[in-house]
């Protein structure tokens, strides 16, 4: 079982906090800075390194969340360290990216086990609610400790490494390397995925306006929420008819199961970034690899995001300054909420996991209420 999977790479490194103790927030770590729609953290230090984190919005409420934790991953003080990211890209509304950013951490739970505690939220709220049961939220986690990357991913947020390359000529270059797997039926070997599932079904994954999507409605075949399309008891009225199959169905259509990688790390591999997918629509994994690689750490998130929105207003034809003007709600015509977290890695502290950097707890965009 991948619960199983994600606890035994997990335990290796941490251990929930016991009765009785609490997680200290250390100065302004634990917050960042709003500019109008922009919120951003320019610098911090982690365990192993350096972060620098940014958020847009562009819908009505955020549906983005996110979250760094560093520091010591044990109730016990000389245990070993390390850092937790979190990219939490929410789709229907927030609802399910909050819950997410609120449980999946600070409880030490699975994804499987995340995604049946918000089902069971769905079925206390589903008469007053139904719309609840059409939320839904993408998650990429990943853990650095004692030397490695643990990488777990359910949906169509990304990973990307920047590692020192030799050239032909004995020239460093600094590679863009995808290190996670994603889950959207665009890619042809989720179509399939998705057909050896539901041999019997031809409609699981087909295309609309030019989109594959599966059963016509949704684009990713992994998350965490989207109950309609995991149990049959929430795809009926009074969920709205757009959610709603013609016809019923027994096993899951989604999954929550997220795809698991491990990756050691090297003197090569510089910095990550972890992001929701809005940055991917305009960005190449080397595009935003060299924009790292080439600017300040300090802020480099913002100016990755800024490279993105530019991106955005440019296919548009449009000016970034006019796109900067546009309000929430109206902004998603344009471009989708953005979270970017980048991690750099320093190399002298990455095996050893002993850094005494003071514990860090921030959540991008702030720490809003969940219910």
């Amino acid at each position: 079982m991948v619960s199983t999977t994600i606890l035994r790479f997990v335990s290796s490194c941490w251990r929930p906090v016991v009765d009785g103790e609490s997680i200290k927030r250390v100065g302004d770590a634990s917050t960042g800075r709003v500019d109008g729609l922009l919120w951003y953290k320019d610098f911090g230090r982690h365990v192993n390194g350096e972060f620098s984190m940014a958020v847009i919005q562009a819908n009505n409420l955020l549906e983005d969340q996110s979250q760094l934790e560093s520091g010591p991953l044990s109730s016990v003080e000389s245990g070993p360290r390390g850092t937790f990211v979190g990219v939490y890209d929410g789709h229907g509304g927030p609802e399910a990216a909050r819950f997410v950013n609120e449980r999946l951490f600070e409880n030490i739970k699975t994804f499987l086990t995340t995604d049946e505690e918000f089902l069971g939220l769905v079925k206390s709220q589903w008469l007053n609610k139904p719309q609840i049961a059409s939320v839904g939220a993408c998650c990429l986690v990943g853990v650095v400790c004692s030397g490695l990357l643990y990488i777990a991913n359910a949906g169509d947020s990304r990973v990307v490494l920047g590692r020192i390359e030799k050239t032909t000529k004995q020239q460093e270059e600094v590679k863009a390397v995808q290190l996670s797997s994603e889950h959207n039926a665009s890619m042809e070997s989720v179509r399939e995925e998705l057909r050896q599932l539901h041999p019997d079904d031809p409609q699981i994954v087909v295309p609309k306006h030019n989109v594959w999507r599966v059963k016509g409605i949704i684009q990713v075949s992994r998350s965490l929420g989207d109950a309609y399309l995991k149990r049959a008891e929430f795809n009926r009225e009074p969920l709205l008819a757009k959610f709603r199959l013609s016809q019923s169905f027994e096993k899951p259509i989604l999954l929550a199961e997220p795809t698991i990688e491990v990756h050691k790390l090297t003197p090569e591999d510089q910095f990550l970034i972890f992001a929701s997918d809005g940055l991917w629509e305009h960005l190449t994994n080397q595009e935003a690899v060299d924009i790292v690689h080439n600017s300040h750490r300090n802020g480099v998130a913002r100016k990755l995001l800024k490279a993105a929105l530019q991106e955005a207003a440019k296919k548009r034809e449009m000016r970034y300054s006019d796109l900067e003007k546009i309000d929430r709600g109206v902004r998603r015509h344009f471009h989708d909420d953005i979270t970017i977290i980048v991690l750099f890695l320093d190399s002298n502290t990455i095996s050893r996991s002993t850094s005494r950097n003071p514990r860090v707890s921030i959540r991008g965009g702030g720490v809003p209420s969940w219910v």
